[in-house]
């Protein structure tokens, strides 16, 4: 049986994040044949175009190379997405062969307010240009301070988090679906 491989990258480097929580949520929901690489990005160093390219964006590359789709958790730092994405989005589009281009996409996020969905909103213009193929729907927006979250950052047992869990499901499903 064919085996789907996705990656997912969190756009929050923070202990307890919520939308890392929402990677380990996909990764527990992912359909049969289908898996999902949460990557580490906490030791990329700050894209410069005159630096040699770090074993961490080696290996971050590989595993994009190696999936069949990518999963974007996306933080909201100051209505945009969080600097650490967009840095290992920087390093991936330096990649030989447009390494992005052409990839399913599936952007899911949590923060305050209206739930990441002005940083998702602005980091698809940014995957525009990066041949990215995001999916359109389900959108996953989260209150990053409902109770749908667990101290740890986890969907919670609450009502709210088996709804988050089902919506983050969804959105796997349509993923694999497309790829």
């Amino acid at each position: 049986m064919f085996k789907k491989k996705f990656i997912g990258i969190c756009g929050s480097l923070r202990k307890n994040s919520r939308n890392m929580g929402l990677l380990r949520a996909a990764a527990e929901a992912m359909p049969e044949g289908a898996s999902l690489e949460i990557a580490d990005i906490t030791n990329i160093p700050l894209y410069r175009e005159d630096m040699t390219k770090p074993d961490s964006v080696e290996h971050l590359a590989r595993q994009v190379r190696e999936a069949d789709g990518i999963v974007l958790a996306v933080a909201e730092y100051n209505y945009s997405y969080a600097p650490a994405l967009k840095n290992a989005l920087d390093w991936l589009s330096r990649e030989k062969g447009e390494l992005l281009a052409g990839k399913t996409c599936a952007m899911m996020g949590a923060a305050g307010g209206m739930g990441s969905s002005r940083a998702q909103y602005h980091l698809r213009q940014v995957c525009v240009y990066l041949d990215l193929r995001v999916l359109n729907k389900p959108e996953v927006f989260a209150n990053a301070f409902s109770d749908a979250f667990a101290a740890d950052g986890s969907a919670s047992d609450s009502e709210s988090g088996a709804q988050l869990r089902a919506n983050v499901a969804s959105l796997m499903q349509v993923l694999c679906a497309r790829v």
